[in-house]
């Protein structure tokens, strides 16, 4: 069964996504994997370099979903270690954590150039917040593309059942694992 799917929401009329997650870890050792560019590789669709202010430059590599690396956009928010916020290909991404009595409560707001890419972008960040809750566990993660391309179409399908946007482009070796 498919749970906590994250939710399509508008952000200052501006489509977007948003999941959030109660992680049994201390805000540090989160704030750390959300941030560190030597973890992030393990739960984040890129490799990720960056100047850790506002306004600093954030660089992406090794996403084969982005066009010809490497990406450059600006850091929008860095209040360690409750939120760090920055540009990715045209979408903004913010990362928001606050403690709980158990760890750590983490929201992720993605928010869209286009409602069309809601249900492919959700299906991703449900994969990565996976591989993050593994890291945090302390299991073994080969990071979000190490997942069978299979995998993507329940979630996405579950994604649209339940009413996000979708029609957005779909890289061709997604599209040829889509079960007949």
């Amino acid at each position: 069964m498919i749970v906590d799917l994250g939710s399509y929401v508008q952000l200052g009329g501006r489509p977007a996504v948003r999941f959030e997650r109660l992680l049994p870890a201390p805000i540090e050792r989160v704030w750390a994997a959300v941030t560190d560019p030597e973890q992030l590789p393990a739960w984040f669709p890129s490799q990720v370099r960056y100047e850790p202010r506002v306004g600093g430059e954030i660089t992406f590599l090794g996403d084969p979903n982005l066009p010809e690396p490497p990406q450059v956009d600006r850091v929008l928010a860095w209040d360690p270690p409750h939120r760090f916020a920055f540009g990715w290909g045209g979408d903004e991404i913010h990362l928001e954590l606050s403690r709980t009595e158990a760890g750590c409560r983490l929201v992720l707001l993605n928010v869209l150039v286009s409602a069309d890419t809601a249900a492919r972008n959700a299906t991703g960040w449900y994969g990565c917040l996976g591989e993050l809750d593994k890291v945090l566990q302390g299991i073994p993660s080969d990071g979000p593309h190490s997942q069978p391309l299979a995998d993507f179409w329940p979630l996405h399908d579950a994604h649209v059942a339940a009413g996000l946007p979708h029609g957005a482009w779909i890289p061709d070796e997604v599209l040829a694992a889509r079960p007949s």
